[in-house]
């Protein structure tokens, strides 16, 4: 298997480049497409994917899917019921394309707007919604999902992906690690000490940067002067820039990846070239620094309406089935909607539970000095309720 492997310095760079050269002002350096987006079939020399109807069915469901419930959370947060969301909107073929690639024994470390991961690892999406809730720190069990919680912390995970694949390497056990992260996060030490420490360990891990052209505010071409997936030359491991709205792609490189990391050839960097469609977060108005038309160019490189084009042209699926996926997609935003309004809240006193493994007398003291305080509540609700009754 080929990979594009860029050695030396790049074209364009040194002392005489200008300061915001625009690494990304031709989009399709080294593209790797599989799907164009109207539809149509690309063969590659070097990542070849041989899917059968069904397969290519699944793949637009869950699609389809992950875009209902990104959506439903974004309502749910614009009406009070979470504080936060994190839009996955537009990057739905990076996040299946990658998620399906991983085997059973495939470690995912995800940021915090790998949805469409959670989804492909058997991860409820309730669980995800409890954190933005803020009635879980999570929910779910990385141990039995192989799908790590997810971390604020711009970077930092790409480290544990890097010590958690490290330490499969020395246990000897099979399976690769998958680091998540974005075009912002590259810009972060943890990443380039990652790239460091997986490099000269040989780790078998794969480094998949979602680059969807805006960190927050700041355009992707003032934040770095060569294409991102350039950077694995000078860390001495391979990189390539895949399609991030052809599912199909994301795929094929990622398993291809993953493949090479479990044969002990150590790490890789895959690029997926993709666009946010909304918000940073439901706290931003990304209108403020974008032009509408920029969004526009990129509604028509739909990750969803390129597979779909592609079903109908060859006849994998009918109207039942899109029917049956519409019923389903429904159904999944009501469970979404209903359960997010019926969540309980937590026991106030959850977060003693586990400040240590062990029992500490000191955490003991602060647990009932804490649980005295909000009984002190209840007691002022009573004399008060009693005063009005009398």
């Amino acid at each position: 298997m080929a990979v594009d492997h860029v050695g030396g310095p790049p074209e364009g760079a040194g002392p005489t480049t200008p300061a915001h050269p625009g690494p990304d002002a031709s989009p399709t350096p080294g593209l790797v497409q599989l799907l164009s987006p109207e539809g149509e079939r690309v063969e590659h020399p070097d990542w070849s994917l041989d899917l059968t109807d069904d397969e290519y069915r699944d793949l637009y469901r869950d699609l389809v899917l992950v875009r209902r419930f990104d959506a439903e959370a974004t309502a749910l947060q614009r009406q009070g019921e979470l504080g936060l969301w994190a839009s996955l909107l537009g990057q739905e073929a990076a996040q299946v394309g990658s998620g399906r690639a991983l085997g059973t024994r495939d470690y995912a470390f995800p940021t915090y707007r790998e949805h469409g991961v959670a989804w492909c690892r058997g991860v409820d999406p309730l669980n995800l919604l409890g954190m933005f809730r803020g009635v879980n720190n999570g929910g779910w069990d990385p141990g039995t999902n192989n799908f790590h919680l997810y971390t604020i912390v711009i970077g930092a995970q790409a480290l544990h992906a890097v010590g958690y694949a490290m330490g499969q390497q020395r246990s000897g056990r099979e399976g690769a690690v998958i680091a998540y992260f974005g075009d912002g996060a590259s810009s972060q030490g943890d990443v380039s000490e990652a790239f460091t420490f997986a490099a000269v360990f040989n780790a078998p891990v794969v480094f998949f940067c979602q680059n969807n052209q805006w960190a927050i505010s700041e355009p992707t071409e003032r934040q770095m002067r060569v294409p991102l997936y350039q950077r694995a030359a000078g860390f001495g491991f391979p990189g390539v820039r895949v399609d991030g709205n052809d599912v199909l792609a994301c795929l094929a490189v990622t398993r291809g990846a993953l493949e090479r990391a479990r044969r002990g050839e150590g790490p890789m960097l895959v690029e997926a070239f993709t666009y946010r469609m909304g918000a940073h977060t439901t706290s931003d108005d990304p209108t403020r620094y974008r032009l509408a038309a920029e969004l526009e160019a990129w509604k028509l490189k739909d990750p969803i309406e390129r597979l779909k084009a592609y079903l109908h042209k060859n006849g994998l699926a009918d109207d039942g089935f899109f029917a049956d996926l519409q019923a389903e997609s429904d159904e999944l935003a009501k469970r979404i909607r209903d359960g997010v309004r019926t969540m309980p809240d937590p026991d106030p006193t959850l977060m003693f539970d586990h400040a240590y493994a062990e029992p500490h007398p000191l955490v003991d003291e602060e647990r009932a000095e804490f649980s005295a305080y909000h009984a002190s509540f209840a007691d002022h609700g009573a004399h008060h309720g009693q005063e009005g009754g009398q």
